[in-house]
């Protein structure tokens, strides 16, 4: 078996939790690209938006590789949250560019460093601070991820959409109307456990 190119694996698994992200987006108005659908406001839009702020910060800030007119909201400065979501002058399709241009930017600090290329997190709690570029490519790649699977639950609360990527639902193929009875069935479950367990 050959040598595995550590980098570009890494690489790879940051760019599926992109793209998982980003496709989460697709066939949406630009309400339910927005639609707050947790208490604390989560929605897909504001995902997309915040994981260019992580982007940008960790292959930026971190490598003393200013990103050029980072957004206020990506600053040590922004308003509580407001990197998670998009405000009425930002369309789904400046945010999704906006994503693009940090993307192809991380991208080229991914190709000029080695994995071992030092980094500081000023963010991070102090004796943690000091990282490498592998440590960061394994960081973005986790938070993105859990950003992605945060999409999946949102974007099957706007319209029962499912799946990992576009051709792939990742469920198992049921009849029509077996989602229904499954769920009836899980809240039935949950019922008589609450009421056996608490008595």
């Amino acid at each position: 078996m050959g040598r595995v190119d550590e980098k570009a694996l890494l690489h790879r698994y940051l760019t599926a939790a992109r793209e998982a992200l980003l496709w989460k987006l697709d066939g949406l108005s630009e309400y339910d690209a927005r639609r707050p659908l947790t208490p604390t406001g989560t929605n897909l839009l504001g995902l997309v938006k915040h994981a260019a702020g992580v982007e940008l910060n960790y292959f930026g800030r971190v490598f003393d590789r200013p990103f050029p007119d980072p957004p206020l909201w990506s600053t040590a400065d922004a308003l509580p949250a407001s990197d998670m979501f998009a405000d009425t002058g930002e369309s789904r399709n400046s945010v999704v560019a906006f994503y693009g241009r940090v993307r192809e930017f991380a991208d080229a600090t991914i190709a000029a460093l080695p994995l071992d290329a030092p980094g500081r997190v000023s963010w991070w709690s102090e004796g943690r601070r000091e990282v490498t570029l592998r440590q960061v490519l394994v960081q973005v790649s986790i938070e993105l991820h859990r950003h992605a699977g945060h999409a999946d639950v949102v974007r099957e609360l706007i319209d029962g959409a499912t799946g990992m990527q576009d051709g792939n639902t990742n469920m198992p193929p049921v009849p029509a109307g077996w989602w229904d009875g499954h769920r009836a069935r899980l809240e039935e479950i949950a019922a008589t456990a609450d009421a056996t367990l608490r008595g």
